[in-house]
């Protein structure tokens, strides 16, 4: 059975994913077999496996980070908010149903067994486990019934380190604060704290580390820089949503929608030189952009109602109007048909019309589609007629079935498909910049295929070095082999 560590966070967004990814990439490094583990995540941004099982996108990262294959035991319970107060909930790779807050805490009986066999079976498998935790261990309101902080850790019987964002404000209070909220058994898990984010001399700090060590009784294991890292992100903590301005030579803007999920489909066109990829919110801050993305979303019917209330509809027909191209993407894809009917509730209920940019019609099942997706593209016209027959490789995971034959589907410089990562063919995500150039009359020869996963992983390798300078290695690996 695997070795345990455990990387817990005082709150949301502390960088408990991206921490528990440079551990799992120094494992590596150092010849163990090593693979991660969250027992219950909230995102919106999922991705689906090899074998067709959908799972959280941070854990996807992680697994990238040790060179494995995504595995949906790295994250048996994965919610996907849609609504304030509840969630489409996925068991093991597979809808479970869509439950409540209030029926969510009712079914924990059940799901903690689930988590313990998903464990037990990854930990068969691999020397190390690195478990990531979820929010806060210190709901006080919530302690009871936990299934993904010290509940997990007790269940794993792992060592825990308790990470502190400094780049928030309020470190050592939020520190010292969560190990007083703690039980004397779970305080005594706690072998190791860790200061995240940190700018600045870390000799000004380090009064305060020891003072936070007499109060607490748990070493420092590390002081970790702000590092400028592009890694994917899991969710709408994400600092991509942040406004982007420069001199950009290619303006894409993306429908920032309530519920939008599967944002990191637009990552691999920002890496490429001269193209900013914007989130956008309101007929505001559309600006000129050279393409409009709609991506993916949780509740198509409920954010194609949000844009129509929002202006953005209208301002995209504008956009149409003067034959500028807009892609669709999934929900996206969906919000541009004639018309979305969900005659079974699956999603919103009622049939409203769509955007009617392109011709198909979409009706939502109780089935999710869900299946890795490789192949070939069908041919396309207009602008982007250059992806005609390009292979890629990708993932579909939707409920609503849109009835037309052909991967990707357009009307003049409308484009629309099911397919997720589409640009992360790197030949593709270059073609779409090269036709964006092409029609500003700019030269586009120097536009070069931007190799993802090489760079992925160069990525991971930084985050190692940087972690290997900042963190006691010699106390995590203690902990590891205790």
């Amino acid at each position: 059975m695997a070795k345990t560590i455990m990387v817990m966070g005082t709150c949301s967004n502390a960088g408990k994913s991206v921490l528990t990814a440079g551990i799992c990439r120094i494992l590596k490094q150092d010849g163990y077999k090593v693979a991660p583990f969250k027992a219950q995540n909230m995102a919106l941004n999922s991705y689906i496996t090899r074998d067709g099982m959908e799972m959280g996108r941070a854990q996807v990262m992680q697994a990238e980070a040790c060179q494995i294959e995504p595995d949906c035991r790295m994250n048996p319970i994965l919610l996907k908010p849609t609504s304030d107060q509840g969630s489409q909930v996925i068991v093991n790779g597979e809808v479970y149903g869509n439950i409540s807050a209030k029926d969510f805490y009712k079914e924990k009986g059940k799901l903690r067994e689930n988590i313990r066999e998903a464990f037990e079976s990854l930990a068969s498998e691999y020397d190390v486990i690195v478990i990531e935790g979820a929010g806060s261990p210190a709901e006080i309101n919530l302690k009871e019934d936990d299934l993904v902080n010290m509940g997990m850790a007790k269940m794993a019987d792992a060592p825990v380190l308790l990470v502190g964002d400094i780049d928030r404000g309020g470190v050592f209070a939020s520190l010292a604060g969560t190990m007083l909220l703690f039980d004397e058994e779970e305080k005594k898990r706690v072998k190791g704290v860790i200061i995240n984010k940190f700018r600045g001399d870390v000799t000004i700090l380090e009064p305060g580390l020891d003072m936070l060590e007499d109060i607490i009784h748990v070493p420092v294991a590390g002081v970790v820089p702000y590092m400028e890292l592009d890694l994917d992100d899991e969710d709408s903590l994400t600092d991509r949503f942040e406004g982007r301005r420069g001199d950009a030579l290619v303006d894409i803007a993306v429908i920032r929608v309530p519920r939008i999920s599967n944002f990191t489909d637009f990552n691999p066109l920002e890496y490429i030189e001269g193209v900013q990829v914007r989130y956008v919110g309101s007929v505001g801050d559309l600006g000129h952009p050279d393409l409009i993305i709609l991506p993916g979303t949780k509740n198509t019917m409920s954010d194609l109602l949000w844009l129509r209330q929002s202006g953005l509809e209208a301002a995209i027909l504008k956009f149409h109007a003067k034959g500028k191209p807009i892609f669709g993407i999934c929900g996206g894809y969906q919000m541009l048909g004639q018309s979305l009917s969900d005659p079974q509730g699956v999603e919103h209920g009622g049939t409203m019309s769509g955007i009617g940019l392109l011709p198909h019609s979409t009706v939502f099942e109780n089935k999710k589609v869900r299946t890795n997706a490789v192949g070939i593209l069908s041919d396309v016209g207009g602008m982007f007629s250059q992806l005609s027959g390009k292979t890629y490789q990708g993932y579909e995971i939707h409920m609503g079935i849109s009835g037309v034959d052909g991967n990707i589907i357009n009307e003049g410089n409308v484009y629309g498909t099911y397919i997720h990562g589409l640009f992360d063919r790197e030949e593709i995500a270059a073609e779409v910049v090269k036709a964006l150039l092409a029609a500003k009359g700019l030269d586009a020869s120097d536009v070069k295929a931007f190799d993802v996963d090489a760079y992925k992983q160069s990525q991971y390798d930084l985050l190692a070095e940087g972690l290997r300078k900042a963190l006691d290695m010699d106390l995590i690996y203690s902990l590891i082999k205790q």
